[in-house]
């Protein structure tokens, strides 16, 4: 028997963050407060009920907490979004999100979390609905305490992927392994077996990798900085797209822009989101409707 559960989420499995920006007074996990980004967890908003994407830029939510038991010949497509679904292919508990054309997965940390973070603001800018799966507090190999590490907690169902065939995979992040010593040795394990579930899991996806936000070597970057810099070699390694962010603070003049020492505030997100947004259009992940290109080539 399969099981099919309408829950209350943001992305994978979390609680649901409203997509407005500016709702409510939680800045939506208080990822502006706090010295550190493992103390970027605080009340999450409450999110639409209504199920699918409500537009570019902001968590795939779920329908209501109803629960309906179901046999093994169930359509998934007949399902609610925001549905939890066993996929048979996989054995895993996913999320029905009704078109996943182009939604982009993100997963992250607290410099994603928020409805307003520049990854997720620059992957609207880019055309993307962004399915965040993530935590603030977390990394590669850093947990929060709640849930653990980006592929440990996918693994044994802390966050849940959507089902079917987002066309894209980000995967950000390295801030809090930084600050809590992760070994290089650590980090490039971690990151290796997440590469590779992706990849099985969603074989026809383009993964991009994001680095750690920092201020660069030559600016007290320092750990944060190496961690930038292994991830991209870690990404080159395994023929995936990489974007260093690891002097971003500096180059783009946002020291003046943080919330705290690795937070940036409101402003601040809104300019990385339009460096990341551009820096996705270079490389040629930009969200392109195949239905829109078809039709330019007749």
């Amino acid at each position: 028997m399969m099981i099919a559960t309408g829950v209350v989420l943001g992305g994978c499995g979390q609680t649901s963050y409203s997509p407005a920006p500016d709702a409510g007074s939680s800045e939506v996990g208080s990822s502006d407060a706090g010295s550190s980004e493992s103390e970027a967890v605080g009340t999450p908003l409450t999110g639409s009920g209504a199920g699918a994407a409500v537009g570019a830029g902001v968590p795939v939510a779920a329908g209501s907490a109803a629960k309906t038991r179901i046999g093994s010949t169930i359509d998934p497509a007949a399902l609610p979004s925001g549905s939890t679904y066993r996929n048979p292919a996989n054995g895993r508990n996913e999320i029905i999100v009704k078109d996943t054309s182009n939604v982009a997965v993100l997963i992250g940390d607290s410099q994603s979390e928020p409805s307003y973070g520049w990854p997720r603001q620059g992957l609207a800018a880019a055309g993307y609905k962004v399915f965040f799966c993530g935590r603030g507090g977390t990394g590669f190999v850093a947990s929060n305490g709640k849930t653990g590490n980006y592929i440990d907690a996918l693994q044994r169902g802390d966050w849940k992927l959507p089902y079917g065939a987002p066309p894209l995979v980000v995967i950000e992040g390295g801030g809090n392994d930084a600050a809590r010593g992760a070994s290089d040795a650590q980090i490039v394990s971690n990151a290796e077996r997440l590469i590779a579930s992706i990849q099985q899991r969603y074989p026809a996806a383009r993964i991009l990798m994001v680095g750690t936000l920092g201020r660069g070597a030559h600016y007290g970057g320092g750990r944060r900085s190496d961690v930038d810099a292994l991830l991209g070699r870690v990404a080159d390694h395994h023929g995936l797209s990489f974007v260093s962010a690891g002097d971003w603070l500096t180059r783009y003049n946002l020291t003046g822009s943080m919330a705290d020492r690795v937070h940036l505030n409101r402003q601040g997100h809104a300019a990385l989101g339009a460096v990341f947004g551009q820096r996705l259009q270079s490389l040629g992940f930009d969200y392109a409707d195949p239905g829109m290109l078809a039709g330019l080539s007749h």
